[in-house]
């Protein structure tokens, strides 16, 4: 993926105060491959401490962070949907942590701290929304969607593509927006006359966007800050919100429990929490960045321009109940695309 703005380089340069070698640290990135790497050159430049980076989506993060509790391999979970942080909490695999960074942060970066009793923190947050190729839909005279119910529309047939929900955060997030918007009973029945119009449920949650800009599907279902990376890359995409409203993820950070490099993962914490480090996120990848001194792009999504809905980040952040509506998923949608 092409990137905008600034650059790893200016990320680096940041930090150019000579450090010594201070240890290592385990880290599992949750975001996009390059703003991974340019976070471990950056903080290794300034602290001197070695990061071993691993990226995995979301579910692929809690299933490994799950089957390793005993023998913790990873020291600080970075990126991903704040609600499997949220079930990393509540099943006690991630510890309490207070940054001297906290008194700068967002409202909604401290309501995920206080739900999570300390142990996550808000770093970035992004809505869901619709990304179309605006080509191949003026090509075939097809009107674009603008709320969830366009997108059953027959001329869509086999055009859309999503994440899975048991791999991807933002996937998780568009069905529980979707049980939140209609009910839970209806909002099954709209997925299962949606998965008619799917033509592949995807791994990650920017893949969608990816596969639009490319003129592979006419329509995605995707975070609106990788949609807005595919437009300001030149990319012939339009994105668009739901007119019945949308969710949206709070992108967090959890030190697990058992880190090996307890002292490492806190100083890769506050790091990751200052206007410094979030820049580059902000400005590359269009996220809304958590710390209030750290300044938002022009093309990013303002969130006072999108119909949010009220998300129950308590109930569908919940391990439980995230696992009863996947098996749920699993049991009406997926068996009906295989």
């Amino acid at each position: 993926m092409k990137s905008v703005g600034v650059g790893i380089g200016a990320l680096v340069a940041l930090a150019a105060i000579p450090a010594y070698a201070q240890g290592s640290v385990t880290v599992m990135c949750g975001v996009q491959e390059e703003w991974c790497k340019a976070m471990v050159v950056a903080f290794e430049k300034k602290t001197g401490i070695g990061v071993a980076m691993t990226r995995k989506s979301a579910g692929e993060a809690l299933a490994q962070i799950r089957a390793e509790a005993a023998n913790p391999k990873i020291d600080i979970w970075w990126g991903s949907s704040g609600d499997p942080h949220l079930q990393a909490a509540e099943e006690g695999l991630s510890v309490a942590y207070e940054s001297g960074q906290m008194k700068d942060l967002q409202s909604w970066a401290e309501s995920q701290y206080k739900q999570s009793q300390g142990r996550s923190v808000g770093v970035y947050a992004g809505a869901l929304g619709f990304v179309y190729n605006t080509e191949m839909l003026a090509k075939r005279g097809i009107q674009p969607p603008k709320c969830w119910a366009d997108l059953l529309r027959p001329e869509f047939k086999g055009e859309i593509q999503m994440p899975n929900p048991n791999s991807s955060g933002g996937a998780y997030t568009a069905v529980a927006t979707l049980v939140q918007i209609f009910g839970e009973d209806a909002g099954f029945d709209y997925l299962k006359k949606l998965n008619e119009s799917i033509n592949q449920y995807t791994k990650s949650g920017a893949a969608p966007a990816a596969a639009v800009a490319r003129g592979e599907t006419l329509v995605g279902i995707s975070w609106v800050n990788d949609s807005v990376i595919q437009k300001v890359n030149k990319f012939p995409v339009e994105i668009s919100t739901p007119c019945e409203g949308t969710g949206y993820e709070i992108g967090s950070m959890s030190i697990l429990k058992g880190a090996k490099n307890l002292e490492a993962a806190k100083k890769f914490y506050d790091f990751a929490l200052t206007p410094e480090a979030q820049d580059y996120g902000a400005t590359n990848f269009q996220m809304t960045p958590s710390n209030k001194q750290s300044v938002l792009p022009p093309a990013a999504p303002k969130f006072e321009d999108v119909r949010l809905i009220d998300y129950n980040f308590q109930k569908y952040g919940m391990a439980e109940e995230r696992k009863r509506l996947l098996s749920r998923w699993d049991a009406e949608i997926k068996s009906a695309a295989n």
